[in-house]
């Protein structure tokens, strides 16, 4: 028998829910503050700095409180504390890491997402959503020129995007026994260069193969040499290892290079060998007609990792996983309990059949309704953009003699400022860096090559102006001439 405390719980409506009216005003109240805060973005710093003392003195350190506020107060507090102390990578001058400006199409599609609400991990769960994301995997593959049908998901990002792939290579060289005996005493081995991103040691480490599995192939300018590639596999097969997959990358992290992916690709059809290609930032180049011919070896991957939220401006968070067979994501992840009783039959796809995520939002959204809004041309304009505003950026820079220009490519810039003083170059950079990104006139990152700090520019930002890239050289040059001494 229910108490009478409990009984007047149950009569009562929910604490979490409100009323119809009050959610309309605060959602247009928040719509009107978001509106402002893209208005007057470009007249705010890219950052205040990132002072914790600051941070938590806005934030207040308190315990749980104990009875709750109304809506509308939390959400006018939360947009001050937020705009008052972030970093805004949707400023015109933020170019210091690949996430782009989140676009207005995107944002509303959050919105539309978090309101529908689908478990995209059942198709049960989430039929038209889950063909939405269907849908949206084999138009991002059609962008950049990859063979359709093929599989694939929308992920949180790049190291999710790699990650499956680099599972899909493991369960198609390992076969089905592997699931149960694992990987025992075997010595797989994996082939990349210096300059792919981090994710490659963590997929090994957490693979159970471990980081001394990575082979790192000699670089010429950042881009894997072909040779030392088969030369390394010969040497491995003969020493008893097992050579299982190649990482290419289509856009380095520091400079934008592009691995040599024609000859590459030769390589690993030759032995037999799994294609992965990380154009996490850079893959949606080859949907340029003028892309270098390397790109339109993306096709011949049997795996390729994209992030929509780089050079497509999606919200943060979405990567996408693409895979020629369409059955190697499920042979890599699926299992079916009982409590699961979801047909996998027609049509239907259950995507937590093809990750590591059972419950999954509904990441698809915003990438397809960017995809129809631009269509295919709008994203190539947009993205020819961002490269020739880089372009002008490092025309820009060179034009001061106190400034040396390391490397221009894809929407990526390296350069440094020349000590005139007799100061040591990677220091006095290294103090450039660290001032501008707490002043917040522009915001920019690093890079080492051959043993060198350079500064680093990367814009994949609809907002940024001709104006805004020209303003970087005089910002670098006052913070160099004010810390060289």
């Amino acid at each position: 028998m229910q108490t009478d405390d409990t009984s007047d719980l149950i009569l009562a409506r929910s604490p979490a829910d409100i009323d119809t009216e009050e959610f309309r005003a605060t959602g247009h109240a928040l719509v009107d503050a978001v509106a402002a805060h893209m208005e007057r973005i470009r007249d705010l710093p890219v950052t205040p700095g990132d002072d914790p003392a600051r941070v938590w003195k806005e934030l207040g350190r308190r315990s749980l409180p104990d009875e709750g506020a109304p809506i509308g107060d939390l959400f006018e507090k939360a947009v001050t504390l937020l705009e008052q102390n972030s970093l805004f990578n949707g400023h015109p001058r933020f170019w210091g890491y690949i996430t782009a400006s989140p676009s207005p199409v995107g944002l509303l599609s959050d919105l539309l997402a978090s309101a529908m609400n689908p478990n995209c991990g059942g198709w049960t769960l989430s039929p038209m959503a889950s063909a939405i994301e269907l849908q949206t995997v084999q138009w991002l593959a059609e962008f950049i020129g990859y063979p359709t049908p093929c599989g694939g998901m929308l992920v949180s990002g790049g190291n999710m995007a790699n990650f499956l792939g680099f599972f899909a290579a493991r369960r198609a060289y390992l076969g089905e026994t592997a699931r149960e005996d694992g990987i025992g005493d075997r010595k797989l081995t994996v082939y990349t260069s210096e300059a792919t991103h981090t994710w490659l040691q963590k997929a090994a480490d957490v693979a159970g193969l471990g980081t001394h599995s990575i082979r790192y192939v000699r670089t010429i300018d950042e881009r894997m040499d072909c040779d030392a590639l088969s030369t390394l596999i010969e040497a491995d097969r003969k020493g008893g290892m097992e050579p299982f997959l190649v990482v290419a990358t289509a856009g380095t992290v520091s400079t934008g290079a592009v691995d040599p992916l024609i000859d590459i690709a030769k390589v690993c059809r030759r032995e037999q060998i799994w294609l992965h290609v990380d154009g996490a930032y850079g893959a949606p180049v080859a949907a340029l007609p003028e892309a270098a011919e390397d790109y339109r070896a993306i096709s011949q991957a049997d795996s390729v990792a994209l992030d929509p939220h780089k050079w497509f401006y999606a919200p943060l968070e979405a990567g996408c996983v693409l895979v020629k067979d369409p059955a190697a994501l499920e042979a890599a992840f699926s299992f079916r309990p009982p409590y699961y009783y979801f047909h996998a039959e027609d049509e239907r796809v259950n995507f937590y059949e093809h990750g590591l995520q059972n419950s999954r939002g509904f990441r698809a959204l915003k990438v397809w309704m960017s995809l129809l809004h631009l269509g295919r041309q709008g994203h190539v304009d947009a993205i020819r953009r961002d490269i020739a505003l880089t372009k002008a950026m490092r025309d820009s820079l060179a034009m001061h003699s106190q400034i040396e220009i390391r490397t221009c490519r894809l929407s990526i810039v390296t350069f440094r400022y020349l000590p005139q003083n007799g100061s040591d170059a990677d220091e006095l950079n290294q103090r450039i860096l660290a001032q501008m990104q707490v002043e917040g006139r522009a915001f920019v990152s690093n890079a080492i090559i051959d043993g060198s700090f350079f500064l680093r520019a990367c814009i994949v930002n609809f907002r940024t102006t001709v104006e805004d890239v020209q303003s970087l050289a005089p910002i670098v040059i006052d913070l160099g001439q004010r810390l060289d001494v």
